[in-house]
C-alpha cells in the first residue's frame, strides 16, 4: 500500500542531485521512484547507488511523480527516506542480554500497510520483544505514518531490514532461536511450547506467511476463533500470539 502525498512529504527527497547526495551521505532510503524510460547519466547514477544499497526502485509515470512532488521540480526522480534509522539484528541480541532475557523477536513477512506495521511495532514494544525484522522488498519501511502509528515505540524497539527473511531465520536458528508462525491450519497456540529464545513470524494482510518462510518455521500456531469471519487483521494476530508468548514466559 502506497502512502498518500501528505504523509510522505516530510521524508521525500526530490531532484537528481539531491537524491544522489542522499544516497552518498548514507541516509537510509526506503525506495526511489524513477520516471519510466528515463536513462540519462544522473538517473543511471541514482539507479547504481540504489542497487548498491539494495533500495527498491519503482518505475512510474510522470503523473505519479507530479503527484508525489512538493516542489514541482522532481526532475524525474523522487526518493522516500526512512523516518527512523534501521538497526542491526546484533542490537536486538545486545538488548536481550542487557535485560537478562531470552531473545524475543518479531519477523514480518511482507507487511504492506503502514498502519499495521506501526501497530505491530507498538505491540512488540509492549510485549517486551527485543526487535522487529522486516524485508527490504515488497513491504512498507519506516515511513512517517509507521512512526506515528507506533506511538513512540520506534524510539525503544529496534527495527532491522533484511534482504531474505528465510535466510535470516536459518541464521538465527544457529543462534538458538525457535520460530513460530501464525496460520489458520496450525496447532492451537495454547498447545505449543513458546518459551525460550523465540521468533514470532507474522504474514501479510492478504496471503499470510509465504511458503518459503513458513517451511523454515519450527511451529505453526493457530489462534482459536469463534466468530463468523475467518481471519484476524495482521496486527491483531501479532498481538494475540505475542501475549501468549508473554504468558508462557511469565510462568
Amino acid at each position: 500500500m502506497e502512502e498518500n502525498n501528505q504523509n510522505v512529504n516530510e521524508f521525500t527527497i526530490e531532484g537528481r542531485n539531491a537524491v544522489i547526495e542522499a544516497f552518498r551521505s548514507g541516509k537510509p532510503i526506503d525506495r526511489v521512484y524513477v520516471l519510466d524510460g528515463c536513462q540519462d547519466g544522473p538517473i543511471l547514477t541514482i539507479k547504481r547507488e540504489a542497487r548498491k544499497q539494495d533500495t527498491l526502485i519503482k518505475y512510474v509515470a510522470k503523473e505519479r511523480l507530479d503527484q508525489m512532488s512538493e516542489t514541482g521540480k522532481h526532475q524525474g526522480v523522487v526518493a522516500c527516506a526512512a523516518a527512523y534509522e534501521y538497526a542491526d539484528i546484533e542490537d536486538m541480541f545486545k538488548l536481550a542480554e542487557q535485560k537478562g532475557e531470552a531473545p524475543f523477536l518479531f519477523l514480518l513477512d511482507n507487511i504492506e500497510d503502514p498502519h499495521n506495521l506501526g501497530a505491530i511495532i507498538r505491540t512488540a514494544n509492549l510485549a517486551g520483544a527485543h526487535g522487529v525484522i522486516i524485508p527490504k522488498n515488497r513491504a512498507v519501511g519506516l515511513t512517517a505514518t509507521v512512526a506515528r502509528t507506533s506511538a513512540g515505540a520506534l524510539n525503544y524497539t529496534p527495527v532491522a531490514r533484511v534482504t531474505n527473511l528465510a535466510a535470516t531465520i536459518e541464521d538465527l536458528k544457529k543462534r538458538g532461536l525457535w520460530f513460530v508462525c501464525a496460520d489458520m491450519d496450525g496447532t492451537r497456540m495454547y498447545d505449543l511450547n513458546l518459551k525460550g529464545a523465540i521468533g514470532l513470524v507474522i504474514g501479510n494482510e492478504g496471503e499470510g506467511v509465504g511458503r518459503l518462510v513458513k517451511e523454515k518455521c519450527d511451529m505453526i500456531a493457530s489462534i482459536p476463533m469463534k466468530g463468523n469471519i475467518d481471519s484476524l487483521n495482521a496486527s491483531v494476530a501479532a498481538g494475540v500470539l505475542a501475549y501468549e508468548i508473554v504468558r508462557q514466559r511469565l510462568l
